[in-house]
């Protein structure tokens, strides 16, 4: 597809494609989002693994004018998509990759275990050892590995705050905090009660007193990595008291937390606006890109 199309004629696609879509055996809607991405602004190497287990494998994206060989190398956004916990692939979110590296930076986005096959910590271990290999690979891909900045949407956003405030799993793998340069996390639960769907993945049963450890909450502070704390008001799936309470403990602690909110958009508007034929819903990338920047 051409790099150049108008948003109009992208829209046109994907509404076309849409019309067709009951009609696509096996196209998922991801396949069709990202149908109307560009795929000539960057390169791709899928599929590297940073841990030995199938789910901990992770695609690089880098703009295609970027050197391999650019000394100190292009900033690098670490990404980890939502999913309850239970679900989400990384080849799903190319949208995601395509405009992480229109701004310039290089992407990565890793898989992790999801539960069944994990519960918490597991899927937040995963994270430190995603960033671990981040750190000692990413200059071979034209990345700098001192501008390190996590990303992450929904239960990647609670993936995210974990990493950034709970120093211990870093230290897991022989990092510090400083690994982290910033931190934006996009329709996160920080301070929360699992319900009977996210229950079983967070070790959490009905009428049981929950465990602290998965609240981001409770390890606000004032020494942990800048966060980017971004809401939808109208998210009926995690409250915006979540991104409120979290945002004000950091800042309470003499800590650097910023609270961007997007009025009339709800959870999944967030990382949908990062695709290229919706990021008339709101400038979540942009915004995104402007915090890392200045950081």
């Amino acid at each position: 597809m051409p790099c150049h199309l108008s948003r109009v004629l992208k829209r046109i696609v994907l509404l076309f494609l849409l019309s067709f879509s009951g009609f696509a055996a096996g196209c998922t809607k991801f396949d069709l989002l990202n149908a109307t991405v560009p795929s000539c602004g960057y390169q791709t190497i899928n599929n590297l693994s940073y841990g030995g287990i199938p789910r901990q494998k992770l695609d690089v994206y880098r703009p295609r004018h970027l050197p391999v060989d650019a000394k100190p190398g292009a900033p690098v956004v670490v990404f980890f998509y939502g999913g309850y916990w239970t679900a989400g692939e990384k080849r799903d979110y190319r949208f995601v990759g395509e405009a992480i590296t229109r701004e310039g930076f290089v992407a990565v986005l890793p898989d992790y275990r999801l539960y069944p096959q994990t519960t918490f910590p597991g899927f937040i271990e995963d994270g430190a050892l995603a960033v671990r290999w981040v750190v000692d690979h990413i200059d071979q891909f034209g990345g700098d590995p001192s501008r390190i900045y996590l990303m992450g949407h929904s239960a990647g956003a609670h993936l995210v705050a974990l990493l950034t405030l709970d120093e211990h799993y870093l230290k897991a793998v022989g990092l510090d905090q400083k690994a982290i340069r910033a931190t934006v996390a996009l329709a996160g639960p920080y301070d929360f009660v699992p319900d009977e769907l996210d229950g079983p993945a967070l070790n959490s049963k009905p009428g049981e007193v929950s465990d602290q450890r998965i609240e981001p909450l409770h390890f606000a502070n004032g020494h942990s990595p800048p966060m980017l704390l971004v809401q939808g008001l109208r998210d009926e799936v995690v409250q915006p008291r979540n991104a409120v309470e979290l945002s004000g403990a950091i800042r309470r602690a003499g800590g650097e937390a910023m609270m961007l909110t997007y009025p009339k958009r709800g959870h999944a508007d967030l990382v949908l606006a990062m695709a290229w034929s919706f990021r008339w819903l709101a400038p979540v990338m942009h915004d995104a890109a402007v915090f890392i920047r200045e950081h």
